[in-house]
């Protein structure tokens, strides 16, 4: 330490020779800087505002905390809705239960609007607690770097003071060393302020990145918000049809029902007829081998109400799939429930049966192509989300479910085909005179099992 003051023997030798008489004296302790009026109004001022912030930070603690409670409480009431709208899904198709579903699904959309709601306003609050952080933490690195400043200016001009500045000036061997001592205590201290500047520069780095992490997923809330608004839309537009189409009369509901499985049987005849004059024909080896996860599931929720192929429904009803069975999944999805792309892609087209011969075949449907020879299809929306040319990622929205088309109740059709046996095309309905289907087709060998790619259960 005392090496880095650079000073001669020769004048050391000196001190000894002319300021003995004064070596008696007695040592005198450095003095300690005294803190100025500013400084201490700056340091009373610097607390104040720590005080008021760190109120600040827990009052919008604890508000955070009540919305949690009550998004926990929502997510409760969600769920409980949930159980009773599968219960009454799975009893005997009447009016009275169309409608009660609709109602029970309403419910449940509103009180997921709700609770998004909760979480956007939680997630404004987290963002403005970092905020707050972030601007203390830059306000600290600020008086850090002024700290650092100043005590590399007292160390500047305590290495240019030379021994015999001091001896000339008559000073003892003790105020020299006394010095010494001081220089070694400003070095170290000036250490310890560059390693806190370090670690604030850090801490500072950590709240921007979570701030900006939080940011995003206050965007997806806020888009996810109006998907549950525009299902809300979806599911009460439904019933209001529902109700205009039987009078709210259990007789017209079981003579809809009636209708839509005639209609079915005539379109499923005239699809059959169409696709064995297309000649279309799988190429082998254009589409991929079956295995688990190529695909995603279509809904957030999963639950299968019949498979693909020759289910009991299809074999008890071998007139509604003309002998065939089943080509594709059905989903339970209550009107309003937003359907996801399977894989990203290409949207070849969308479109509506009902246009054409209502109560038959898809109704509301979109086609999409994607990069690996598989195309998927999704039916029976109550509202497309999505254009022919589009470019779509997995997990995006599709549309939202419904009841469009050959349905007696609110689901998903999913279909997966061998993109290179299957396109879209039109044919005459026989039902409809003079009306014309536009839909995906295929050879009957680019019907493909779902379950052979979406995620193992």
């Amino acid at each position: 330490m005392y090496l880095t003051l650079r000073v001669p023997l020769l004048l050391l030798a000196c001190f000894l020779i002319f300021g003995g008489a004064q070596g008696a004296r007695a040592e005198e302790t450095p003095a300690v800087a005294e803190e100025t009026p500013v400084q201490k109004e700056l340091r009373e001022a610097n607390e104040e505002a720590a005080k008021v912030r760190a109120a600040a930070e827990a009052a919008a603690q604890a508000q955070i905390d009540s919305a949690n409670s009550e998004i926990q409480r929502l997510k409760n009431e969600i769920a409980e809705l949930q159980k009773n709208l599968n219960l009454t899904t799975a009893q005997k198709q009447t009016l009275q239960s169309a409608i009660k579903a609709l109602d029970l699904q309403i419910q449940k959309l509103q009180k997921s609007v709700t609770l998004t709601s909760s979480q956007i306003s939680v997630k404004d609050k987290e963002i403005g607690n970092l905020s707050g952080k972030i601007r203390t933490t830059e306000e600290k690195i600020s008086d850090a770097k002024v700290a650092v400043a100043s005590t590399l200016r007292q160390l500047e001009r305590m290495d240019q003071e030379y021994l015999v500045t001091t001896l000339l000036g008559g000073g003892t061997l003790s105020s020299f060393f006394d010095q010494a001592v001081t220089v070694g205590s400003l070095r170290g201290e000036l250490q310890n302020k560059i390693q806190d500047l370090g670690s604030l520069r850090t801490n500072l780095e950590t709240s921007k990145t979570s701030a900006e992490t939080k940011r995003k997923e206050l965007d997806a809330l806020k888009k996810n918000l109006t998907h549950q608004k525009n299902g809300v839309t979806a599911a009460k537009a439904d019933q209001t049809t529902l109700l205009v189409q039987t009078k709210n009369k259990e007789s017209e509901y079981q003579k809809l029902i009636a209708k839509k499985i005639a209609e079915q049987e005539k379109f499923e005849q005239d699809l059959r007829s169409f696709e064995s004059q297309l000649g279309l024909s799988v190429t082998a080896g254009s589409f991929p081998a079956a295995s688990s996860g190529i695909l995603d599931w279509p809904l957030d929720s999963v639950r299968i109400t019949q498979y693909f192929g020759n289910t009991d429904f299809s074999t008890k009803n071998p007139q509604i799939y003309n002998g065939r069975g089943h080509t594709g999944m059905d989903f339970a999805a209550s009107s309003g429930t937003r359907i996801l792309s399977a894989r990203g892609g290409i949207v070849l087209g969308t479109g509506n049966t009902d246009a054409t011969c209502p109560n038959a075949s898809y109704g509301k449907w979109v086609f999409i192509k994607h990069d690996n020879g598989l195309s998927t299809l999704y039916a029976h929306l109550s509202s497309i989300s999505v254009s022919g040319g589009q470019s779509i990622g997995a997990g995006e929205l599709v549309g939202y479910s419904g009841n469009t088309g050959y349905s007696t109740g609110p689901h998903l059709h999913f279909g997966v085909y061998a993109t290179s046996g299957s396109e879209i095309a039109s044919f005459p309905s026989s039902s409809c005179r003079g009306k014309t289907y536009t839909m995906p087709v295929g050879d009957t060998k680019a019907y493909l099992n779902p379950l052979s790619y979406l995620p193992a259960r």
